[in-house]
């Protein structure tokens, strides 16, 4: 490393990447298009590499740059985190606090969460609003959204709270009627299920496999808008769906489901997303590091 990093530096970078370019980082500073180009080359320079791959129409991560950048989200939070823990933003969290998730994540494991959360801090009023679609958290007042899946859009503020991936499964049962699907193809040729829920693509299922990412559309009999019937039409044996791996892995222990074309997954991490900086309040802070350390602590399992 030739020179001390800056944070400034890492703080730029971490922005052209969210924002997808340097002009659109530049006008969020707000900064020239110029001072972003030379933070990031000064950046390359101390770290002795190159982070971005440059296009006229969009910038790339390099594979040295995406592991700096998972570093610089690191740092950038714990710098973050200090300067909350030693600040006036220290105080009892209290009041209200509206939070969202989808049914089927919010029923199984964030209720109980909020449970917990409500215990360690009785002065939160906590409220709860489940909903399979995508929600304006701005427009409905809701402070912080408990969301599975990677796309977050730029203007909101995120943290990963844990990793979770989508798996193909499918019942026993089916499966002997219909056959184990070998190939990606092969899955054109089945019922897959078909669901509708905040950020599935509705009919095309989107899958990194061995050789890289894989769109492929699927159809079947039985389509729905929400998670939990989906989840049972599988275990009925009406087919084969996409499914997180929080939601099913005790069936697949049991051998209830089966995973179908196990070298193909969905990444979907689950992330709390937020309108706001968490240093600008203490009980959005406290709630994320809550959720943060209950769902690292294995209650997914």
């Amino acid at each position: 490393m030739k020179d001390l990093l800056q944070l400034e530096d890492l703080r730029v970078f971490c922005l052209v990447v969210r924002k997808g370019g340097f002009a659109a980082a530049a006008e969020a500073m707000p900064a020239s298009p110029a001072y972003v180009s030379k933070r990031i080359r000064v950046l390359e320079h101390s770290l002795g590499c190159r982070l971005l791959n440059r296009t006229t129409r969009r910038i790339a991560l390099t594979e040295q740059g995406e592991r700096i950048h998972d570093w610089a989200e690191k740092i950038l939070q714990d710098v973050e985190q200090m300067s909350v823990e030693i600040g006036a933003a220290r105080q009892q969290p209290r009041g209200m606090m509206r939070i969202s998730s989808s049914f089927g994540f919010g029923r199984v494991h964030l209720a109980p969460a909020l449970g917990e959360l409500a215990r360690h801090y009785p002065e939160l009023s906590i409220r709860l609003e489940l909903a399979d679609c995508l929600i304006d958290l701005a427009q409905e007042g809701i402070d912080l959204d408990i969301r599975v899946g990677n796309e977050i859009a730029p203007q909101l503020l995120a943290r990963k709270l844990v990793d979770n991936r989508r798996i193909l499964c499918a019942a026993p049962d089916y499966l002997s009627r219909h056959g184990t699907p070998t190939r990606l193809e092969a899955l054109n040729q089945h019922n897959c299920l078909v669901i509708k829920e905040r950020d599935h693509p509705f009919g095309v299922w989107r899958l990194t496999g061995p050789q890289g990412e894989h769109c492929i559309r699927v159809n079947g009999a039985l389509a729905a808008n929400h998670g939990e019937v989906v989840h049972q039409w599988a275990l009925q044996g009406h087919g084969i769906m996409l499914r997180s791996l929080w939601d099913v892995a005790g069936e697949l222990e049991r051998g209830e489901l089966v995973q179908v074309l196990p070298d193909y997954y969905l990444q979907a991490d689950i992330w709390a997303v937020y309108p706001e900086k968490l240093a600008s309040s203490a009980k959005l802070r406290v709630c994320v590091e809550f959720f943060q350390q209950y769902f690292r602590s294995g209650k997914l399992a």
